[in-house]
C-alpha cells in the first residue's frame, strides 16, 4: 500500500490535534498546569499541526514543495521532541542538582526579551522537574518524547522517500 503525500500530512495534522487535545485535557480537566518546557513542547507540536494541514489542503504537485513542507513539519516536532528530552534530563537529576524555581513563564515574556526567555525556560527551573503526572511508571514528558519521536520519524520519512514524477504531457503529444 503506498501513502499518499496528503494522506500522510492528514494523519500527522490529527496526530498533532489529537496530542494537543489530551494536554488540553491534563491541563483544564485534570488541573495540571503546564510547566515552561511543556509550552515549548506545545509550540513544536502546533507548528507541525498547521505544517501538515496546510500541506494537506495545497498537495504540492513538485516533489521540491512536498520536501519543503515535510522539512518545516519534521524542524518542527524535532524541537518538540528536544524540549521533551531536556525535560526527561531534568526530571532524572538529582535533588541538589535541580535547578531552582523562578519567576512563571507569563513574567518572563513580558519583562525580558524573547531571547532570554529562550534562554531561561531551555535552562529549566524546578517547576520542570517536578513529576506530577505518570502511567505505567513513566513521567509525562517520557510519553510526549515517545509520541514526538514517532511523529518525528513520520515527518522525516515523508522528507526522505522517493515520490512518483507524474508524467508530463506535452501539447503536441495531445493532436
Amino acid at each position: 500500500m503506498k501513502w499518499s503525500f496528503r494522506f500522510v500530512n492528514g494523519l500527522l495534522f490529527v496526530a498533532s490535534v489529537i496530542g494537543m487535545s489530551f494536554a488540553l485535557f491534563l491541563e483544564h480537566v485534570q488541573g495540571l498546569e503546564p510547566c515552561p518546557l511543556c509550552v515549548f513542547q506545545r509550540v513544536g507540536l502546533i507548528g507541525l499541526g498547521i505544517i501538515s494541514l496546510i500541506a494537506f489542503l495545497h498537495n504540492p504537485a513538485s516533489n521540491f514543495g512536498k520536501r519543503i513542507y515535510a522539512l518545516l513539519g519534521s524542524l518542527s516536532i524535532l524541537w518538540s521532541a528536544g524540549v521533551a528530552a531536556r525535560h526527561i534530563w531534568l526530571q532524572n537529576l538529582p535533588p541538589d542538582k535541580v535547578p531552582s524555581c523562578g519567576p512563571g513563564l507569563d513574567y518572563w515574556v513580558e519583562t525580558l526579551p524573547m531571547k532570554a526567555v529562550f534562554e531561561q525556560v531551555l535552562t529549566g527551573s524546578g517547576e520542570c522537574a517536578k513529576v506530577d503526572w505518570t502511567f505505567l511508571g513513566q513521567s509525562l514528558p517520557v510519553w510526549s518524547f515517545v509520541f514526538f519521536a514517532v511523529l518525528a520519524l513520520i515527518s522525516l520519512w515523508q522528507l526522505l522517500r522517493k515520490y512518483q514524477t507524474a508524467p508530463v504531457k506535452r501539447l503536441r503529444d495531445k493532436y
